[in-house]
């Protein structure tokens, strides 16, 4: 039956395809269509808009309209039928699919390029590794030693997978251009839900990269938690300049 309520409305024209609303909807009542983000069932939205907080474009609003009223039990159904499916994500999204990566084989590394070979193999061990896409109950996060870095690091560090990444996830992101205040909560649901033993943050020595520290202490300090944290901070010219408690 419809009625008339409040639903989620997408303007295309406006929609990237990043997939974060994807990500933010907990009834999967969205998923990606030809690059552009799509309204399975007027039915699986609730209207409350929880994906619109992600959304870096401003592309999804809350109208009202006449709609199918929501229906929690086809919402139920729905998740039940991806979970037996075996989706990694109740989404679709490719960005965001949850993937763990086994260590290389000895044989595995002997029958790499040399120049691969050379330069050292990768340390990460999972995807996806964006702040903003990682789930707080993301398996690769259970009992994780953590390493949160600004997007700069890896690229000025040369030794970032050897020295920081290995042994550890990883989460990604900037804080001069990301929203501050979803990357708290976002930290504060990981320390309350993921049992992480330890914290590495690795910033660079710009002022902006500050806010990403105070971003991390103001999580820690929020939950109560006792965990250890530490920072190691980069220079521009891709040195590591000190490693210190947080």
């Amino acid at each position: 039956m419809k009625v008339r309520r409040k639903i989620i409305e997408i303007d295309e024209d406006l929609c990237t395809g990043c997939g974060q609303c994807l990500v933010d909807c907990a009834e999967s009542a969205l998923q990606l269509v030809d690059g552009k983000a799509k309204l399975v069932a007027d039915k699986y939205c609730d209207g409350l808009g929880a994906c619109l907080k992600g959304c870096p474009t401003g592309a999804l609003q809350i109208v009202e309209r006449e709609a199918v009223d929501f229906d929690e039990e086809a919402v139920q159904e729905l998740l039940r039928q991806q979970k037996k499916a075996g989706e990694k994500t109740p989404h679709g999204c490719p960005s965001a699919a949850l993937q763990s990566f086994s260590a290389q084989t000895p044989c595995q590394k002997a029958n790499q390029a040399t120049s691969l070979a050379n330069a050292g193999a990768s340390a990460l061990s999972h995807w996806p590794v964006q702040i903003r896409l990682v789930p707080p109950n993301a398996p690769f996060l259970n009992n994780a030693d953590l390493l949160i870095a600004a997007d700069c690091a890896p690229i000025a560090y040369a030794g970032f997978h050897q020295d920081l990444l290995a042994g550890r996830a990883v989460m990604m992101g900037c804080p001069k251009f990301d929203d501050g205040e979803a990357y708290v909560q976002k930290f504060k649901d990981i320390l309350t839900q993921s049992g992480v033993k330890s914290l590495l943050l690795a910033i660079m020595e710009v002022p902006c990269c500050q806010g990403m520290a105070s971003i991390v202490k103001k999580a820690v300090q929020s939950t109560g938690s006792t965990i250890e944290a530490n920072v190691a901070v980069i220079s521009t010219r891709g040195e590591l300049i000190s490693r210190r408690p947080l």
